[in-house]
């Protein structure tokens, strides 16, 4: 597990809040205008 963890940059596993924070956004107003996007919610392991 903390090999793992050493590969996230934020240093932690994701919680559902994570995840529920992004759902809120692409469902409001603040995201009328995006398109096509694949949005990675996985505390920055997808940059690595």
């Amino acid at each position: 597990m903390q090999r793992w963890l050493a590969d996230i940059p934020q240093g932690r596993l994701g919680q559902p809040d994570d995840v529920a924070g992004v759902v809120l956004f692409l469902c409001s107003d603040a995201a009328a205008y995006l398109t096509g996007q694949a949005i990675n919610v996985d505390g920055g392991k997808v940059m690595l």
